[in-house]
């Protein structure tokens, strides 16, 4: 018994349905479904998506046994019609389109009016009485074959066209008549003689060049990058049907035409009808744009009784599909016909509102409402943009990394100093280095924006602009950073220090001069009712990295659940405490450190009060000095001068101390738990000021949840000497102070050891963070920075299928955490585990962290949204515990 390849639909019988777009295409499938529904539907027929493998997979040739059942279908269709392929008398002609499972609107091929030849074309005029229509449709049929068929230029085709035009004098194609159409059939047919080609007059041979012809076109060039650029992967799709569907003409004179519309808007979501149509026209001319189309509303008052069967039709279908519809539609002599209908595309904004909408409708439940939404459109709501009509008029330079999304312009300064300085005086600036460092952190806290041309997505640059919502453009290798001369020079434009620039963190892209921005609105209307309804769906919490209490309130205002990283180190870099920290390190005993860190610890205090407050009820995990003490030390001679003078040192002494200090690779080297072992006296510190700034608001009636987490654990003994330290500290406060403070200790995962002995941790630790990041780099062996060496060509070779950087590497680093997990609650099944790098914001990781069991995700405060929503979406699509390959 041979496979079914063809499915046809008419008003005897319906072998599709809605359910069947993976075999039928989401436009064959939605065909059958209208059908069935007793919509006007032209009659026709599907072949299947699973004849586009076959075809690419044997050679770019079609099953044997799909020729009878074509012409078993073309026969079905001529007897419903009452017509005949290929008649010279009354002929029946076809539209050949394509149709894959997820919609592409554009990217693949349709030839519209097939079936005509030279002698069917006055068959064609004898029967409709209109001869002008006839060459029309032929003349469009031979130049839609030839450039989709043949691949015979487009732009040869509008020449011959133009030509006629221009020789009548007129300049539309509805001001030419039926003679003039048939001087561009000509024309037409000569250039297929001077491409080499000729023009098929049997239409059934027409009919199988054009099949191919739209199963080629899924490996076209647009249609492969759409694909990418919308991350479709082939492996998910058998390919495009081909849909054959009786031709209705639009074209038939002016009780005819065409159009597209929406259910509601698609650029705002309101819900009303919204589209265009042309009288006396052919699809192709409404997409074309050589004629001005009329809004919908107009087709009210010139065919009133359409209309309303039109939008009639348009609420059944939306009601019936549960989503905006994107129709077309065609009117033949006063008649209308539905060509297609699909779930409309729509903005960010639009799909926010139409989600909310239909819930409240009662069309769709909330599980459905987040999944309607992507993440990465929440994203795109919360950041400023470009506004689109200045965008148009600016002078485009080049391009980077989009590393921190969000659109925003200034003035380039050249260093962090001169960021911070001109901001204070109400500047906007743009930062621009080669790379940043944590020295650097005011001016980034300062300017609009940060420019670098070298760094990957989770450079310092990348990492710390999304922490604090900058619009940050990173590895734009293209553009020359001339720190010497303060300019930058790219595709031949020269900017200097001071002078504008605008950077899109959403594309990458940078401008030359000032462009307008536009922020859109936070978190109100539908939009906080879609995250609202993300957390009645999510298992997983929401946590912000935070360091400062602006960041908190955002996150708080964002709907974090507490802050799951607060990175310590960036407190010590303000002009005030600086230099105490540099005094502490140089010191050359401990009690000449004790008495520098005596001097932090008010400062200290302090910051933790402003976390805690704006935390309020949430719990705040804190991380011990992390990053090696020679970040903090001064780099040039210049720098040294000026802090030995200061700490009334040698310059010799202070650079013998910079050289002690200096890690060839910080990774492996004195960092984290490291430094806190070596000196303990930095975590001592850094516990007293947490503790004491929970217990002064306890005593103000707050409700404070401290949890102290010791970084870079590897060995269940450097956790304990840190947590027995950290235990007597606050038993000795909460005793002093008489106060119930619950706190927790627990470790950052960040070294591949720590996994593997997890269980021992665990014993000890209240909790687990993982920091991905450098859980990633020690796992894969790889540096954040190796993008311009070799990580871009592992992932173009496919050796990882995606930036480990962006999304957990699930196989490699993926089991590491699944290994430190269920060690960790082998020996302490009440564990609280959570992710806290880079990862904590990315959709795909936080799915992740959904299947395998984590209790929260920490990110940067502005992809909080995008995380809660994020979180609902694996929750609606696997159970907790579910067996699936993550």
């Amino acid at each position: 018994m041979s496979k079914k390849y063809v499915y046809v639909w008419n008003n005897r019988r319906v072998e599709g349905n809605a359910k069947m777009k993976d075999i039928l295409g989401g436009k064959g499938a939605n065909l059958a479904e209208m059908a069935l529904l007793g919509l006007p539907v032209p009659p026709g027929f599907t072949i299947s998506t699973e004849v586009c493998k076959y075809y690419w997979d044997n050679g770019m040739k079609l099953p044997d046994d799909l020729k009878p059942a074509v012409e078993q279908a073309m026969h079905e269709l001529e007897e419903v019609l009452g017509k005949k392929f290929g008649d010279n008398d009354n002929p029946l002609l076809v539209s050949v389109r394509s149709g894959a499972a997820v919609s592409m609107p554009g990217m693949m091929d349709t030839i519209l009016n097939l079936g005509l030849n030279d002698v069917s074309v006055q068959g064609l005029a004898k029967q409709t009485n209109n001869e002008r229509f006839a060459w029309d449709s032929y003349r469009r049929f031979i130049q839609m074959f030839g450039d989709v068929s043949l691949e015979i230029p487009h732009a040869k085709f509008e020449e011959a066209l133009n030509k006629v035009k221009r020789e009548k004098g007129v300049k539309t194609d509805i001001e030419l008549d039926a003679e003039d159409f048939k001087k561009v059939v000509e024309l037409y047919k000569k250039i297929y003689q001077e491409e080499g080609k000729s023009f098929p007059q049997d239409p059934m041979e027409q009919l199988w060049i054009s099949i191919e012809a739209v199963f080629r076109s899924w490996n076209n060039p647009r249609a492969i990058k759409y694909r990418q650029i919308n991350k479709l992967d082939d492996k998910n799709f058998l390919g495009t049907a081909v849909n054959v569907v009786a031709m209705v003409f639009g074209n038939m004179g002016e009780d005819s035409g065409t159009g597209v519309v929406f259910t509601r808007d698609p650029s705002t979501g309101e819900k009303k009808y919204y589209g265009e149509f042309l009288m006396n026209a052919q699809g192709e001319d409404v997409v074309a744009g050589i004629r001005t189309p009329q809004p919908l509303d107009e087709l009210k008052n010139i065919m009133p009784d359409v209309y309303k069967e039109l939008t009639e039709i348009m609420d059944k279908l939306e009601h019936h599909f549960r989503d905006m519809q994107d129709i077309e539609f065609t009117v033949e002599r006063g008649k209308l016909y539905i060509l297609q209908t699909r779930n409309g595309k729509r903005t960010p904004a639009a799909a926010v509102k139409i989600a909310v909408d239909l819930v409240k409708e009662g069309l769709i439940n909330k599980q459905e409402a987040v999944m309607r939404v992507d993440p990465a459109d929440i994203e795109k709501l919360l950041h400023p943009v470009f506004d689109p009509e200045e965008l148009k008029r600016a002078q485009y330079i080049g391009k980077g990394l989009p590393a921190s999304p969000g659109a925003a312009t200034g003035k380039i300064v050249f260093s962090a100093e001169e960021a911070e300085e001109m901001a204070k005086k109400g500047e906007q600036v743009i930062l621009v280095r080669p790379e940043t460092s944590a020295e650097d952190v005011g001016g980034m806290n300062a300017a609009q924006g940060i420019l670098t041309n070298r760094g990957g997505m989770t450079s310092h640059a990348a990492v710390v602009a999304r922490g604090m919502g900058k619009t940050a453009v990173v590895g734009a290798e293209n553009i020359l950073i001339d720190l010497k001369n303060r300019l930058i020079k790219a595709n031949g434009v020269v900017i200097k220090d001071k002078e504008w620039i605008s950077i899109d963190g959403n594309e990458g892209k940078v401008y030359a001069g000032k462009v307008k921005t536009i922020r859109p609105e936070g978190l109100a209307g539908e939009l906080a009712t879609l995250l609202d309804y993300a957390d009645e769906v999510s298992d997983l919490g929401v946590r912000a990295n935070a360091d400062v209490p602006r960041d908190a309130k955002v996150a708080r205002e964002y709907g974090a659940q507490g802050i799951g990283l607060c990175r310590t180190e960036h407190m010590f870099f303000g002009p005030e405490r600086i230099n105490k920290m540099r005094r502490m390190i140089v010191s050359k005993s401990e009690e000449q450190r004790r008495k520098a860190l005596e001097e932090l610890l008010p400062y200290q205090i302090e910051d933790f009060k402003g976390l805690f407050k704006e935390m309020e009820g949430f719990s705040v995990t804190i991380r011990l000095l992390d990053p090696p003490l020679h970040e903090f030390v001064p780099e040039t001679d210049e720098q040294i001068k000026e802090l030995a003078k200061t700490l009334g040192i040698t310059e010799e002494e202070l650079r013998q101390t910079v050289k002690e200090l200096e890690e060839f690779n910080p990774m492996m080297g004195h960092r984290g738990v490291r430094v806190a072992i070596t000196y303990p006296e930095i975590a001592e510190m850094q516990t007293k000021a947490i503790l004491l700034a929970a217990i002064e608001l306890m005593k103000e009636g707050k409700k404070v949840h401290p949890e102290i987490m010791i970084p870079l654990v590897g060995n269940v003994k450097e956790f304990t000497i840190l947590k027995d330290s950290i235990t007597q500290i606050a038993d000795e406060l909460i005793k002093e102070h008489n106060v119930d403070l619950e706190y927790k200790v627990g470790t950052m995962i960040e070294v591949p050891r720590a996994c593997v002995v997890a269980d021992q941790i665990g014993e000890q630790a209240d909790f687990f963070s993982f920091g991905t990041n450098d859980l990633t780099q020690l796992g894969l062996g790889f540096s954040r920075d190796d993008y311009g060496k070799f990580i871009n060509d592992y992932i173009e070779k496919g050796i990882y299928e995606k930036d480990p950087f962006q999304h957990i590497d699930r196989e490699g680093v993926g089991k590491l955490i699944k290994i430190a997990l269920d060690g960790g609650r082998s020996t302490n099944p009440h564990l609280k585990v959570g992710i806290c790098g880079e990862h904590g914001g990315d959709p795909e990781s936080i799915e992740f962290a959904h299947l395998v069991g984590l209790d929260y995700v920490s990110c940067s405060p502005y992809r909080v949204p995008v995380a809660r929503l994020a979180a609902a979406q694996a929750a609606a699509k696997y159970k907790r515990g579910k067996k699936v390959n993550y």
